[in-house]
């Protein structure tokens, strides 16, 4: 694992690593790319990406309010950590312009999408500057952030700690609230493509 960074050590301004638009080289996952030196390195990132995405994940929107803006990011990595204390990690690109509003912040709710949901899912893994244009959803009661409508479940969290991760961040995440959605069918990833 890569260096720990704790809270109260984290920069009050977004880093220099997230930065508005970047070129990038290939696709990874719903809401994140990133960049490779050289045809070998993109080559082995491709082998990387092909064999791993083998496996099926749910896709979850990672929300927070930052001075009254909500804002967001589709995310595929996101896995339960522990249950005593109840901790649980998502991991965002260092390119994530979201993640530095979370980081900024300190709280997060993770959504579980449903398997209507593919259009949220691409709205959030968008660049667009307004992603919560015409989306329904509510302040959560323990840290205000948003909680999306028509979601199988959620987590509300404030920032544990994140970790330095190659080209992402772990960040793990102190669970503070959470529920069951109203809708059954999970939204899942499996080889470069949404399931249900």
């Amino acid at each position: 694992m890569g260096d720990t960074v704790g809270v109260s050590e984290l920069p009050k301004e977004p880093v220099e690593s997230f930065p508005g638009s970047a070129r990038h080289d290939f696709e990874w996952r719903p809401g994140e790319t990133i960049e490779v030196d050289g045809e070998l390195a993109e080559v082995r990132a491709r082998m990387f990406r092909d064999v791993l995405g083998r496996y099926a994940s749910g896709v979850t929107v990672v929300t927070t309010v930052l001075d009254g803006r909500a804002t967001g990011l589709t995310c595929q990595s996101f896995t339960s950590v522990s249950l005593d204390p109840p901790l649980v990690a998502f991991l965002p690109t260092r390119q994530s312009r979201a993640f530095a509003s979370i980081q900024r912040s300190g709280t997060f709710c993770v959504n579980f999408l449903g398997a209507g949901q593919r259009e949220l899912s691409d709205v959030f893994a968008s660049a667009s500057d307004d992603k919560f244009a015409g989306v329904d959803w509510t302040p959560t009661p323990a840290t205000g952030s948003p909680l999306l409508a028509g979601t199988v479940g959620h987590v509300d969290c404030t920032v544990h700690s994140i970790h330095e991760a190659g080209d992402h961040y772990l960040v793990i995440g102190a669970v503070v609230g959470l529920a069951a959605g109203d809708v059954d069918e999970p939204l899942l990833y499996y080889r470069g493509a949404y399931r249900s």
